[in-house]
């Protein structure tokens, strides 16, 4: 028996990749949910037009939008698929989609399945530096996984069951200028700030949170970021793991792109979340108030 995928994608402003989205999720998801936190731009309409379920519901953090989603989207497929707007399945993807969960192939007892992801950085897929195996639970059966309660590196819980992977990639290509990259990064160091804030003083309690299998890649970067890189001074960490990753995972064969890319990602941005995390905690002791009431005050992240 056929089995039917429904989409859930999240947007704010996304109509430079929305269309690009979509079509690739033609022929294989049955039905398109689209959870906007309040586009001013086309989003909306090109969602619209090609037949998707679009509703309104005001932004806190990825895990929080997702589950509503999951809750109030009205999700009628077998399966559900996670997919964010700037992503689009490639043909082997799309073909292993089709011919495998489409056609009812799967055996019951598997619950979510792992894509491989393809990140595409100023036109180049960045293959090195820990990120050319990097294998997603992005498909799971309805009703069986939820996304982790936590403000960054947000991944989806299963209830118990299996796993696989599927062949082809879903590829990240954002089509946006390294400014908007800059600042949506700027926004990432604040809620990784926050995650790892948390993690120090316990303001704010999980309910839900990924047993992530350290097998896996993405359980290998948890471990290490949370284990071996937490506990490295601050400053001194972020350099250590751009040359980790720039030399030791050969980030260096990337070129010229990947150089930018992994400077930008692997040393930029953990900087700036360890100069926030120490502004933080200074702008609290010396107001003499708590971390979650200096997090609220300074960035209006009500955490406690």
């Amino acid at each position: 028996m056929q089995e039917t995928i429904t989409a859930l994608i999240l947007t704010f402003n996304e109509e430079k990749h929305i269309d690009r989205c979509l079509r690739s999720l033609a022929g294989i998801a049955s039905q398109v949910v689209v959870i906007d936190c309040g586009s001013t731009d086309q989003t909306v309409a090109i969602c619209r037009a090609h037949g998707a379920e679009v509703h309104v519901n005001p932004w806190k953090n990825y895990s929080s939008q997702f589950n509503w989603g999951l809750d109030h989207g009205g999700i009628r497929g077998h399966w559900c698929l996670r997919i964010d707007a700037d992503e689009y399945l490639s043909e082997p993807l799309r073909a292993a989609l089709r011919d495998r969960v489409v056609a009812g192939l799967v055996p019951k007892d598997l619950v979510g399945l792992y894509v491989h992801r393809v990140m595409v950085f100023m036109g180049r897929a960045i293959r090195w530096g820990g990120c050319g195996n990097l294998y997603m639970l992005r498909l799971f059966r309805t009703g069986r996984g939820r996304c982790e309660e936590r403000w960054m590196d947000e991944h989806i819980v299963l209830d118990g069951g299996r796993t696989a992977r599927l062949p082809g990639d879903l590829i990240d290509e954002n089509l946006n200028n390294v400014g908007w990259w800059i600042n949506k990064h700027n926004n990432y160091a604040t809620r990784e700030a926050i995650d790892l804030l948390n993690r120090k003083y316990g303001f704010a309690r999980r309910e839900l949170k990924a047993d992530v299998d350290r097998r896996s890649q993405e359980g290998r970067k948890r471990w290490f970021k949370e284990h071996l890189y937490a506990g490295l001074p601050a400053g001194l960490r972020c350099a250590a793991y751009f040359l980790y990753r720039y030399i030791g995972l050969l980030g260096i064969l990337d070129g010229r792109e990947g150089f930018i890319f992994h400077f930008l990602q692997g040393f930029w941005y953990r900087f700036l979340v360890d100069v926030k995390m120490q502004e933080l905690e200074r702008r609290a002791l010396a107001s003499n108030v708590s971390i979650a009431d200096a997090i609220e005050a300074e960035y209006g992240y009500k955490v406690g």
